[in-house]
């Protein structure tokens, strides 16, 4: 029999272009090169690529030199304005492409950006990235996409290089709106850590004897989690466990003796002055989950 030989073919990576080199950017370039992607990169301010360069990505002069040869286009930029910018810089040479864009904005500037993508003739997802930049790459890295659905499914394996993505809805805003009522929830509960390590010190009690007890209150939540959003799902707030009347006065407790310190309270105020007004138009006896309720109107 004449010798047969078997032959593979490895194949040909999707081409990306990473604008905007921060700290984020720099991660997902490198994530994308690990997977053995080419990747071009560019950012505004000179001399911060040579991270993802020595990694084997290829440095570009100009936005419009980055996207020339890539189908697709990753955008990791400050904010709204930055964002506006680098688009402006691409110009025509978008066009036909697809642009993530991984910048944290509104849901109505992801919006207006989608209407003017379709106009200038390129394609664009708003991406929303949940985790902190050492998750990139990685199964726990979690990425929200909104917008094309036809282009995320076209260019979804290039984006799994990424982390775990997941196209959340056609609403070019969605992805943005989940990143900020997760911030929401985030930097308020960040805050109120803060303001009880301040709260303890000024008690006599240091961070290392408070935390022991504070690490407790995080395995509460992934029920309270839960619980609330069936909740707020139903717009049923039974107070069975907890009433809004018991956190009024919990709240006002904790206020009074920050106040004493003379710590700033505005935070605490605020919760205060919303309870205390659910309480006033006759919620006293529901569940603190019907706070969403008066929030929401």
């Amino acid at each position: 029999m004449p010798n047969e030989r078997s032959t593979s073919t490895t194949p040909a990576r999707t081409a990306v272009a990473v604008l905007g080199l921060g700290p984020m950017g720099r991660v997902l370039a490198g994530a994308l090169l690990a997977a053995g992607h080419p990747v071009a990169v560019w950012n505004r301010t000179p001399g911060r690529d040579s991270e993802p360069l020595a990694l084997g990505a290829r440095s570009a002069a100009s936005a419009a030199e980055a996207v020339a040869g890539a189908p697709l286009v990753l955008l990791c930029v400050r904010d709204q304005p930055a964002a506006q910018a680098v688009l402006e810089a691409a110009g025509t040479a978008l066009g036909g492409r697809t642009v993530v864009n991984a910048t944290s904005i509104a849901p109505g500037d992801a919006r207006a950006n989608a209407a003017d993508a379709e106009a200038r003739g390129f394609r664009l997802l708003n991406a929303a990235i949940l985790t902190p930049t050492p998750t990139i790459g990685r199964p726990e890295g979690t990425v929200l996409l909104s917008g094309d659905a036809e282009a995320f499914a076209a260019h979804e394996e290039t984006l799994r290089a990424l982390g775990t993505v997941r196209h959340v809805g056609t609403d070019p805003g969605r992805a943005a709106a989940f990143d900020a009522a997760l911030l929401d929830l985030f930097w308020t509960t960040v805050h109120g850590y803060l303001h009880a390590l301040a709260l303890a010190r000024a008690e006599g009690i240091t961070g290392a004897e408070l935390a022991p007890y504070a690490q407790g209150l995080p395995r509460m939540l992934p029920p309270l989690i839960d619980r609330f959003a069936q909740r707020a799902d139903d717009r049923r707030h039974p107070g069975d466990h907890s009433s809004l009347a018991s956190a009024e006065a919990g709240l006002a407790h904790v206020a009074h003796t920050a106040r004493a310190h003379g710590l700033d309270t505005s935070l605490l105020d605020a919760a205060l002055a919303v309870t205390r007004r659910a309480v006033g138009a006759g919620h006293g006896s529901d569940g603190v989950s019907a706070l969403v309720e008066l929030l929401a109107t």
